[in-house]
């Protein structure tokens, strides 16, 4: 049995989903559990927990084999970490998928990026388990924070328009999550993962223009704007090292790696195919 924790997310979602399809036994935990099926033919058991209160996990990790553990957060503590890593190992957990950010590697001297992924990450080498961590950079589903002002007013504003990344398909971060948590051969890896080219804000929301139908204005935020607008759902130092990212990436942060292409056996999805797929959210 396999325990996919943040089971509602953008990663975790699909993940549940890929999981049930090879016809694997998945515990689905999240703060925000219900009890609708997932596709495939694997059994899905929808489980309410929260991995800030340990009493709540416990019982999801009794009898599992393997545990996709999703980043805690900037707010998390290495202490609680180990003690869910105990938990896991005690209810019989032998492999671990760690869902990291690259920027442990391109940001080290970044406390929310560097110094909490890195906390993170040694916690579970050290946990005694086989263990696999992922470290994807930008995510193509963060353009959901679009959704309402295209929805609304056609709009989509971002600062650094012509600042290019090679965002990620949540959905190709689940396929590879999913082979690292029943297939051999990649215990002990750290894999970064990244899309397969370089786009910029004002491309994404032009994409997701062509894709619609319909024109969406793009407009460029200046940084304090943006800071502003970030500070309502993210700490400071998150939005500190954020915003340094998206307007001055390293080159490590604008490389495309071979990784997810490798591993998949298939090229990375483009963003183009992201939109497509949820173009819903923003009609």
């Amino acid at each position: 049995m396999i325990v996919v924790t943040g089971a509602t997310g953008n990663v975790g979602r699909p993940l549940v989903q890929a999981l049930a399809a090879a016809g694997l036994e998945v515990t689905a935990v999240s703060r925000n559990a219900t009890a609708d099926s997932s596709p495939g033919t694997g059994a899905v058991r929808h489980y309410r927990a929260d991995l800030a209160s340990l009493g709540s996990l416990r019982p999801a990790l009794d009898g599992a084999d393997a545990l996709f553990l999703h980043d805690t957060g900037a707010g998390a503590q290495l202490l609680e970490v180990r003690d869910i890593l105990d938990a896991a190992r005690a209810g019989g957990v032998r492999r671990i998928v760690l869902l990291s950010s690259q920027g442990v590697a391109t940001r080290p001297q970044s406390g929310s990026h560097g110094g909490v992924g890195r906390s993170l990450e040694e916690a579970v080498r050290q946990s005694g388990t086989q263990w696999t961590i992922l470290r994807p950079g930008g995510f193509a589903s963060n353009a959901y924070a679009w959704a309402d002002s295209v929805r609304t007013h056609r709009t989509a504003a971002a600062p650094f328009g012509d600042v290019g990344l090679p965002v990620i398909d949540p959905s190709d971060i689940a396929e590879v999550a999913a082979a690292a948590l029943y297939e051999g051969g990649h215990a002990g890896r750290t894999y970064e993962l990244t899309g397969p080219a370089l786009s910029t804000p004002r491309q994404r929301a032009r994409t997701l223009a062509d894709v619609l139908g319909e024109p969406i204005a793009f407009i460029e935020q200046s940084r304090d704007e943006a800071r502003t607008q970030m500070r309502q759902f993210m700490p400071e130092a998150v939005v500190g090292t954020t915003l340094a990212i998206l307007g001055d990436p390293t080159p490590a942060e604008q490389r495309i790696s071979p990784t997810t292409e490798q591993l998949l056996g298939r090229p990375a999805r483009t963003f183009a195919e992201w939109a497509g797929r949820n173009i819903e959210a923003f009609k």
